[in-house]
């Protein structure tokens, strides 16, 4: 039995409610290659308005290829609050998104887990001196989760009902 069933199951046993993790860790990849440091780690905000750090920050080197970590479509690719970003919508209807990152791919392309998508940009970081990617997950129109957990790195999170 899979970490995520068994959570799920101890969850609504001791009337935690449902676990909200992403699916499996199938077709995705780290989308900086080789495999890099996490220099900071997700932090869910207590609220949807609250502070918190909605993604993963990734060391980098500047210009570095920045790749889809799973197959879908470009659906935006510009610049927002003076960084590059691009976001990329999977087949489950969740979007991983990407900043900073120069030479974008346009909206539209198609992406397989892997491909290119930009190049790590320094303009914008927020990792200073370092050039550090910040990789994010969207489940929802706002509900942010960890992206590591879309490479296998399962951290339970028990929610109340309702």
């Amino acid at each position: 039995m899979s970490i995520a069933l068994l959570a799920a199951w101890l969850g609504l046993l001791v009337g935690l409610g449902p676990v909200a993790t992403p699916a499996p860790a199938h077709g995705y990849v780290w989308p900086l290659d080789p495999q890099p440091q996490v220099v900071r780690r997700f932090e869910q905000p207590p609220a949807r308005w609250a502070a918190g750090h909605r993604g993963v920050d990734l060391l980098g080197s500047p210009g570095q290829q920045v790749r889809s970590a799973g197959g879908g479509v470009v659906v935006w690719s510009g610049m927002l609050a003076g960084r590059g970003v691009v976001s990329v919508r999977h087949p489950n209807g969740w979007r991983t998104t990407y900043e900073p990152v120069d030479r974008r791919a346009p909206p539209g392309t198609v992406v397989t887990p892997g491909a290119a998508i930009g190049s790590l940009a320094t303009t914008g970081g927020h990792c200073l001196p370092r050039a550090c990617l910040h990789w994010g997950l969207l489940v929802g129109k706002d509900s942010y989760r960890d992206p590591l957990t879309l490479l296998g790195d399962q951290r339970v999170v028990l929610l109340p009902l309702g």
